[in-house]
């Protein structure tokens, strides 16, 4: 490990220490290359002092035994009709793979337990047919998972639950997680399947508002896979009832776990329940993140050199762009009260973020405060980035004339030529 990759995870450690994390994990990341892995990567949450719970599935093991009996199944998902047959089949698949959880997590000196704690009741019959072996979870037996977690007990939960009489239901390992993270009130629940997340048009979505996540079940739900559209609906579900953070990520994919959890842009896509993202003032202590943010930008001569100490002199001008308690973006706000009118600096917004409409976002709040301040118009100045100023920020060419007297001067000693423009706040 990088000494880099060990500073992020220890900048998380506060946040996440005694905190919950509700695992998913689908069978067929069970019996991938990366299983090996991904346990060691679940190791690494324990000996921060994060306490996780682990929900699996078992269709491809059912499906293995199913092809090796040469016999038929009647459902994989758990949400179709079980006949007896396949809920001996679910039965003995996942036994053998939380029996493999259980030994891969000893190699790593993790204690682990598999628990019955899904109370289930069957489905019932729906639109004339009987679901037969397939349950519904009907409460989580949280006493029992809180015992184990606070002795540092891993509790697994395979994909089958118990009623009152012990008779055995499968159930569907989405919907159990789901449970369990609401009934343990989790603060994460994170589905770890073949699928990076949600891609739309081929690029990954990195982040959904629950809002958001309701238009896209609503709007393009039906272009998703079955596995990824239950993954969502579940999701949403949970951040409704009180998860703060629901993440899909590839669990063949080498430390996405560890990439999801302790990096500002993740490797999936994440659900969030709360407020996640916010513009406040900057701080003495974001000094050295600005300066980091800008860096390359300031290389490549599409923002003006500041030292640090430039920054610290103008902080009170200074707002930055948070995701999850990490600053991604900021921008200046430099006000001439006497003219009326204020230049917006500094705009910028980390690699990682682009294209999320942080910039729009900062623009806006700076076109507000300058406006609350009294400003008729707001000014910048760009050399590389005019274009995004006129198309997206609602920025018209302007003039020498229009800058403030002490600004013009500097304007033409700087010899940057910089694009001059210009938006009018409305009244």
């Amino acid at each position: 490990m990088k000494a880099t990759d060990l500073r992020g995870i220890l900048g998380y450690m506060a946040r996440f220490r005694d905190r919950l994390f509700v695992l998913s994990i689908d069978s067929a990341v069970l019996v991938a290359d990366n299983f090996r892995n991904l346990l060691l990567d679940i190791s690494v949450l324990r000996s921060l002092n994060i306490n996780v719970v682990i929900v699996h599935g078992a269709s491809c093991g059912i499906q293995r035994l199913a092809d090796q009996l040469n016999c038929a199944v009647s459902d994989l998902e758990g949400m179709g009709i079980t006949d007896s047959p396949t809920l001996e089949l679910a039965v003995t698949a996942a036994n053998r793979f939380a029996h493999d959880i259980l030994e891969g997590l000893t190699e790593t000196d993790v204690r682990a337990a598999v628990t019955n704690a899904i109370v289930a009741h069957p489905a019932g019959i729906r639109k004339g047919k009987d679901y037969a072996h397939t349950g519904k979870v009907e409460r989580v037996d949280t006493d029992f998972l809180k015992i184990l977690l606070a002795e540092g007990i891993v509790p697994i939960i395979p994909p089958v639950g118990f009623d009152g009489n012990g008779q055995t239901f499968r159930v569907n390992s989405d919907q159990a997680a789901r449970e369990v993270a609401e009934s343990l009130k989790a603060a994460k629940l994170i589905f770890i399947s073949t699928h990076n997340g949600i891609a739309e048009g081929g690029t990954l979505s990195a982040q959904f508002s629950v809002a958001e996540a309701e238009n896209y079940l609503r709007d393009r739900g039906t272009q998703l896979t079955a596995d990824l559209r239950s993954k969502l609906e579940h999701g949403l579900h949970a951040c409704q009832k009180g998860v703060q953070r629901v993440h899909m990520i590839n669990g063949l994919q080498d430390e996405a776990l560890l990439g999801e959890i302790f990096s500002n842009e993740g490797v999936g896509t994440m659900i969030y329940a709360n407020e996640y993202q916010s513009i406040r003032p900057a701080r003495k202590r974001d000094v050295g993140v600005i300066m980091a943010l800008i860096r390359d930008a300031v290389a490549a001569e599409e923002l003006v050199p500041r030292s640090r100490q430039d920054v610290l002199d103008q902080l009170a001008n200074f707002y930055v762009f948070e995701i999850d308690r990490n600053v991604v973006a900021c921008v200046g706000l430099r006000l001439f009260a006497a003219e009326e009118c204020a230049e917006l600096q500094c705009l910028f917004v980390s690699q990682a973020h682009e294209n999320q409409g942080i910039g729009g976002a900062l623009i806006e709040f700076s076109c507000s405060k300058a406006k609350a301040l009294g400003c008729k118009w707001l000014f910048a100045l760009s050399t590389q980035a005019f274009n995004y100023f006129q198309q997206k920020g609602g920025f018209s060419v302007g003039s020498l004339e229009d800058l403030p007297s002490d600004r013009q001067s500097a304007y033409e000693a700087s010899g940057r030529k910089s694009r001059i423009l210009v938006r009018k706040l409305s009244a």
